[in-house]
């Protein structure tokens, strides 16, 4: 039935048009509650007892479960699914202008308790200055359920919700039905879905999760400025931006929300509303975004003001500086055992046999140099890094190594010194020609290179205590981060400059020999095989062309290096004739190799699929989120391809036979994130753990209110199970 006479929809539009002061908008507001609740005990929609389903004219709804029994101490999410009729509409918790928010009355054994109702992302819907958000086709809001401990296996376990919504099209219609679900109480799960399974996993995918961006709020007189750090709101796909407020009144339902670019960020001005957010009182809501993804709009939801679901494990700001730059000193010493920079640390303590026997002030001065070149590395890589965070960007430990581009450009450079270690060419002189003042000024500059080197293929590794250090120098001021970034180099150059300055330990090192000519072309071999590495991560980011690509250049590479080291005792005629050939065929690996990366848009995302295998799902904020409520025992695994720690922890530890029993015994979900290539969310995720970087390991213990364990950087089987089965 309908109310009498013009509908309120229509009424509240003419009463807002003549009416535009505050005080009588809010009274026509309260008027409109008022008509609908006393419409509600005229004309209530038809009420359905004793079923999971129940109609009205414009709604059908029905109680769904996402299992078929329920075991005592268990957390369900339970569904109130509305299918509502083309033009009509419910609401959301904060209506708008006008409207009720649906409410859902639970009755429920004695010792079970209903949590809240988890909205998802809300549409608006226009009438002249009216804007309501709200639910149009279909939408299932979810509950999460606790079943008591002391539940008795082999009873039912008996709900009922009382569900009152307002449906409206022009006119509005209060109506309430009831629903009822009767589940079997067992032992042990039976593993069998509910019916409402796929519906309860479909509106998880709606709800909102936290924004992978930094937000702020600037609370000016006449408006409020939003500034969401990400530039890319404003590219010629996103077709909508709206922000809705969780709190009637913050801002003004119906205005405009223009839409600037500032810098790195985009501003979002919205106009206060008649009960305006202030810093007192604080704005919150959702930040809502329609992408064009193909033929597809794809709408996605941020959190934006409300505290994170995520606990933080390691607040960066709990260091000291004289604590992060002991731990960073620490991880660099550790760093040079790392598989990535041993070999390239091996190689200069060849060179250093024969420089200390020559000269041991020679020897000094190259550890002096290599050290140089650590520390020059480490510096620069710092000021990209703080230059990147004064632009917005959400940037870590590794970060070069989301680019397609640096990746291949780190493949040439491997595969470029490991011809040079098997002797095909030499860069910059022998080992035996340290004769001459020329050659020993060749041979600083090899060793400054080599701090350089160390420090670009150390970046895909991290040791333990380079985290927490690293963390929170990304989190602070200029100066605090270089001294923490300079304490890591130094103890990345350490090992090599004590022994420069050690007469004693080089003593005790193996006498020099033809064997050193031998151990360094062996040394080719790692770097031969770091190249395949990061061939392979290439694949990952940007697929197989970029791979042939740079497969052919690394071909044009081997001939320039061919050419130049057979012409070098040529004639000057042939000799320049073969070097310029030489420079051309590593221009057109350069060229080849960057087509390659630029033709598959160098953002290729491959997104981490269920693996059955290996027993992991994909990680998002949302699933976490859903597993955490319903009180399961989760592992999260941040990892990326380019992290070599992060593939050796899977290998020695995460895929260990007991270590993946012991997962499914115990019912772990184990979330495995992705951070190949840049990807917000991970970063946050990082962040709110004090980690700057991959990997990052977390064990959330069975309850739903368990604090998360941070394991080690470096994963054996008995950590991992130490940690998950602590008894």
């Amino acid at each position: 039935m309908r109310f009498a006479g013009r509908s309120t929809r229509q009424s509240l539009y003419v009463l807002a048009r003549a009416t535009p002061n505050v005080t009588t908008r809010l009274r026509h507001r309260f008027a409109f509650i008022s008509t609908s609740l006393l419409g509600f005990f005229i004309t209530a929609g038809a009420a359905h007892a004793l079923s999971s389903e129940a109609a009205t004219e414009q709604v059908r709804a029905k109680l769904l479960a996402e299992v078929a029994d329920v075991q005592p101490g268990q957390t369900i999410t339970l569904g109130v699914q509305q299918r509502i009729i083309p033009h009509w509409h419910t609401y959301w918790f904060n209506p708008g202008d006008s409207g009720l928010a649906t409410k859902i009355k639970w009755e429920l054994p004695q010792g079970a308790s209903a949590g809240e109702i988890q909205w998802p992302i809300p549409s608006r819907f226009r009438l002249g200055p009216i804007t309501n958000y709200g639910y149009e086709n279909e939408v299932t809001l979810l509950t999460d359920i606790a079943v008591p401990a002391d539940a008795k296996v082999g009873e039912r376990f008996f709900i009922k919700a009382t569900v009152d919504w307002l449906v409206c099209e022009e006119e509005c219609i209060p109506q309430q039905v009831q629903l009822t679900l009767e589940l079997p109480i067992a032992a042990t799960s039976q593993g069998i879905a509910g019916d409402g399974a796929q519906w309860i996993a479909k509106a998880r995918s709606r709800l909102p999760i936290a924004s992978p961006w930094p937000v702020s709020v600037e609370y000016l007189a006449d408006k409020i400025a939003l500034r969401v750090d990400n530039a890319a709101l404003q590219m010629d796909s996103i077709k909508d931006v709206w922000f809705y407020a969780s709190q009637w009144g913050h801002t003004t339902h119906s205005a405009a929300q223009p839409r600037r670019l500032d810098g790195a960020a985009t501003i979002i001005e919205l106009e206060p509303g008649e009960s305006p957010a202030t810093a007192a009182s604080p704005l919150q809501g959702i930040l809502v975004i329609a992408e064009q993804s193909g033929d597809q709009v794809l709408t996605h939801g941020f959190i934006v003001g409300a505290p994170s679901d995520i606990p933080v494990a390691i607040e960066p700001s709990s260091l000291s500086l004289p604590l992060a730059v002991l731990l960073a000193f620490a991880g660099g010493l550790i760093l040079n055992l790392m598989p990535c920079v041993f070999p390239v640390l091996s190689i200069k303590a060849l060179s250093l046999l024969d420089h200390a026997r020559k000269s041991p002030a020679l020897a000094r001065l190259q550890g002096i140099a290599y050290t140089v070149g650590v520390l020059t590395t480490f510096v620069v890589l710092a000021g990209v890094l703080l230059a990147l965070r004064a632009g917005g960007a959400q940037i870590g430990w590794g970060f070069q190594f989301q680019s397609p581009l640096f990746v291949l450009l780190v493949a040439y450079l491997m595969f470029v010194v490991g011809l040079s270690l098997s002797g095909v060419f030499y860069i910059g002189g022998s080992i035996a020609g340290v004769g001459s003042s020329l050659a020993e000024k060749s041979g600083y500059a090899g060793s400054f290179f080599t701090g350089v080197l160390a420090v670009i293929v150390a970046t895909p590794c991290t040791a333990p205590f380079m985290g927490a250090a690293l963390g929170y120098a990304l989190s602070q001021p200029p100066m605090s981060l270089f001294t923490v970034f300079i304490a890591l180099g130094v103890g990345l150059a350490a090992p090599y400059l004590v022994l420069a300055w050690w007469p004693g330990l080089q003593r005790r090192l193996p006498k020099p020999g033809a064997w050193m000519e031998r151990v360094k072309q062996f040394f080719a071999f790692p770097m031969y095989a770091t190249a395949v590495w990061l061939l392979w991560v290439l694949a990952q980011q940007a697929g197989p062309d970029a791979v042939a690509a740079a497969l052919s250049g690394m071909v044009a590479i081997a001939f320039a290096a061919w050419l130049y080291a057979g012409s070098r005792n040529a004639k000057p005629v042939p000799r320049q004739l073969s070097n310029a050939l030489a420079v051309a065929a590593v221009v057109a690996a350069l060229l080849v190799g960057s087509f390659g990366v630029k033709e598959q848009g160098g953002t290729r995302q491959v997104p981490l699929a269920v693996n059955a295998e290996h027993g992991w799902e994909p990680y998002t904020a949302s699933r976490l989120a859903s597993l955490q409520a319903q009180g399961a025992p989760v592992f999260l695994n941040m990892t990326a391809a380019w992290c070599i720690t992060c593939l050796v922890n899977e290998r020695v530890a995460l895929r260990d036979v007991a270590v993946r029993d012991a997962f499914k015994d115990s019912g772990i979900a184990y979330l495995k994130g992705d951070w190949t290539q840049r990807d917000a969310a991970i970063t946050a995720l990082l962040n709110k753990f004090g980690r700057s970087g991959v990997p990052l390991y977390v064990f959330y213990p069975k309850g739903a209110s368990s604090q998360p364990v941070v394991l080690p950087q470096i994963l054996t089987p008995e950590i991992v199970l130490s940690i998950i089965n602590p008894s």
